[in-house]
Order: C-alpha cells, then structure tokens, then sequence
C-alpha cells in the first residue's frame, strides 16, 4: 500500500498551521488524534537510524505551568493540550548503537551478527565526530527533523502547534529531572487548538516569493 495526500490538502494544511501564540486550555486534543502524533515522532528518520532523542509529553498541569515560567513567560506550555520537549542524547556511544541493532535485528528478523559491518560503519563515524567534538552538535541537528515532522503531521490532523525555542534548557533539565542523566533538552513544542481570540491565527502568511528562494538547476 502506498501512502499519499492529495497535494492540495497538504498545501492546504501547511497555509493553515502557524506559530500559535494562545492555544485554548479548555480544548484537549482526543487520544486517537494524540496516538496518531505520538507515533509520527517515533517514525522520524534520523542519521544511521540511531534516533538519538527522548519525547518527553507534558500534560500535568504543575508540571506545564512551571516550564511556563521558564519559558520567557510564555503562555503555550500551561495553556495547550500536549506539550512536548524533544530531548537529544549526549555523548552518544557504543551501548546505544548496540541497543539500536538490537532493536533493528528483532525487527528485521536476522543475526545481529550479521550487522557487524554496519556496526562498524557507525561506530566509526561516531567515533570521528567524537575525536572532532562534533558529536553532541551532530545529534542534536537531528532534532530539528522530528520538529518539523511533528508539526506537518499535526498540521494534517487539524492540530495548532507551537516550535518553541525561547526556553531555559537547563532549567527545564531541572524541572524534568533530567540532570545527571544522558539527556538534555534541546527544544520544545506546544500542541493543542488555537485560542479564538489569537489575532495572530488570521494574520496573513509572510514567505519569500518562490522564485527567491527555490534555485532550479
């Protein structure tokens, strides 16, 4: 079976999402719906297909109410449905990769054995962007991917979101209880229903015209 959307309903969606300013706290968004997205962040590629990150879904109030407050007094992490923070793995090593082949020789049906090249591959790799001291800034690039799959997935549900990057990491690694672990916060995004009265839901799009942005060779 293969997968499609009509073009006109993805672009359609896509003119429709924005950064949503105020969300509707009384407007929860229903289990199926949530389901659906929680499984496009597991979806997401990644390089190597190490997936090197943890979703952290927010939903308590205490909880989004004090990430609020270090989150330049935004409003979107207390006043949304589901506020997810996307953390990245630091210090990615050979125990992760091996857990990673584990995972893929389950579900491949082989030896993990036979994935010793492949294993090879990546550790090599990551043992190069370790020796550079690239390694954590190569991992955390990859957050961005599962953002802006997030979004465009919400965005066909008929789901506002929110990117937000004007938060305090180290205190949402506080807050979360993260310290000490393997992760870190890297970026969050807020997710439920545009509040009716958000001006900015109905404030005209402002893009490059295609031609300016879009080189053709």
């Amino acid at each position: 079976m293969s997968a499609s959307v009509a073009p006109d309903l993805l672009l359609q969606a896509l003119r429709w999402r924005y950064a949503t300013k105020r969300f509707d706290p009384a407007r929860s968004i229903p289990a199926g719906t949530w389901a659906t997205l929680e499984e496009s962040l597991v979806l997401t590629p990644s390089s190597l297909g190490l997936q090197p990150w943890r979703f952290l879904v927010i939903t308590d109030p205490e909880l989004k109410e004090a990430l609020s407050a270090v989150s330049w007094r935004q409003t979107q992490p207390r006043d949304c449905s589901h506020f997810v923070v996307m953390t990245v793995r630091r210090g990615l090593d050979e125990a992760h990769v091996d857990r990673y082949l584990a995972r893929a020789a389950e579900v491949r049906g082989v030896n993990v054995e036979s994935l010793e090249k492949f294993r090879g591959m990546i550790t090599g790799s990551l043992g190069k962007a370790r020796a550079d001291g690239t390694l954590d800034n190569w991992q955390t690039h990859q957050i961005y991917i599962a953002l802006g799959q997030f979004m465009a997935a919400a965005a066909l549900l008929g789901v506002d979101t929110c990117p937000m990057e004007g938060i305090e990491p180290a205190r949402y690694d506080e807050i979360l209880q993260l310290a000490g672990t393997a992760y870190t916060t890297v970026v969050a995004c807020a997710a439920g229903y545009r509040h009716p009265e958000d001006k900015y839901a109905t404030t005209p799009k402002v893009r490059f015209n295609a031609a300016e942005v879009i080189e053709r060779r």
